[in-house]
């Protein structure tokens, strides 16, 4: 039988004959990519290289480890996989998304450096709180001190008085009348039944007693039960919020971050809601942090701030906590209320637990 029967030796000379040819033919055109299909691979490589490095410190830590969703920590340190270049795609930063991602965060669109860093501690802290324990049918009470500034029927500068107790008690689903309790005066009813309305079917028919239609749940009107329903992805919440408080004029991202601080200090949202909520604040352009600041009862901690028309709002966190302390609006620019710098209002956050009934402290 001949030795080139196998066929092997006729395949060796097409190679060769298939190499000299390209050798001499130009390479194939290649087509470029898009820059969406660009952006989603760079992105799905950010994704897996953040995985593979939350894999490898679970397997280095004998157990299984709970993925991260979305605490940036400042983005400090990344696996090092993620810096590499693969094919000629440039490895996106953390936080960066492609284009056209819905709550894409791009460079200049979020806070600070050492603002995220400081919101990011405070949600890691708050995702470790205890779950609320307030039930259906029983109430949120919230003790703090207050402050704010007033001024006299004839005008001049703003005086803040002396901080004072504040406690309210809020039903968790808004079915029942609440409670604000302030010293020095009479306790105010929250919420409850409309006033009564009179409506007329029909010319010289009898006025008919009606009920206004209350104001559903929102995050300008929340409740503990429906805060407890908010999403916890924070790009999510942050597009919430700022649809939630569109009616409000002046500066949006400043309504946002308002929004947000209100719902800190006057609901007990879920570790998780209220993780999301200081990660939906990291991604607001315009927050800085400063290095001390002293709320209501005097307590000094690091604070994270956004001005805006004069006003810088101020929210101060526990050094060693990162506990949310308390709040403070303080003027940046001389205006008839008073010199830059002059305190508009203050509070502190003392307690915050389930209660039986308004009026009742909790039993804790």
């Amino acid at each position: 039988m001949n030795a080139f029967a196998s066929g092997r030796p006729q395949a060796d000379t097409d190679d060769l004959l298939r190499a000299e040819l390209a050798e001499l033919l130009p390479p194939p055109p290649v087509p470029d990519l898009t820059v969406e299909r660009n952006g989603h691979m760079r992105y799905a490589l950010l994704r897996t290289a953040l995985d593979a490095g939350d894999g490898a410190e679970a397997r280095a830590g004998g157990g299984a480890r709970a993925p991260r969703r979305g605490f940036r920590a400042g983005w400090i340190a990344a696996p090092a996989v993620a810096c590499a270049v693969v094919a000629g795609v440039v490895v996106l930063a953390p936080g960066e998304r492609p284009a056209g991602s819905p709550g894409r965060v791009t460079v200049g669109q979020s806070a600070s450096p050492d603002a995220v860093r400081v919101l990011s501690g405070a949600a890691l802290a708050a995702a470790a709180a205890p779950v609320p324990d307030a039930r259906p049918g029983g109430y949120v009470y919230v003790k703090s001190l207050v402050a704010f500034a007033g001024r006299s029927a004839a005008g001049g500068t703003a005086t803040l008085p002396a901080a004072h107790r504040r406690e309210v008690w809020l039903s968790v689903d808004g079915s029942r009348p609440g409670l604000l309790r302030e010293a020095g005066a009479a306790d105010t009813p929250l919420g409850g039944a409309e006033p009564p309305v009179y409506e007329l079917d029909h010319r010289g028919a009898e006025p008919r007693e009606s009920t206004a239609a209350a104001a559903p749940p929102s995050v300008t009107n929340p409740t503990h039960a429906y805060v407890a329903t908010l999403p916890t992805d924070p790009e999510v919440l942050l597009r919430l919020v700022q649809d939630g408080t569109r009616a409000g004029g002046g500066d949006a991202d400043q309504r946002a971050f308002t929004a947000i601080g209100t719902l800190l200090a006057e609901t007990w949202a879920p570790p998780k809601v209220t993780a999301a909520l200081y990660e939906a604040a990291a991604r607001i352009p315009g927050v800085t942090v400063l290095p001390s600041a002293t709320d209501a009862a005097g307590r000094e901690g690091v604070a994270v701030a956004r001005t805006a028309h004069g006003e810088q709002t101020q929210w101060i966190f526990d050094r060693t906590t990162s506990a949310f302390l308390g709040e403070r609006t303080v003027l940046t620019e001389t205006t008839s209320a008073g010199a830059a710098g002059t305190v508009l209002g203050v509070s502190a956050v003392l307690a915050k637990a389930a209660a039986p009934a308004p009026g009742e402290l909790p039993a804790d």
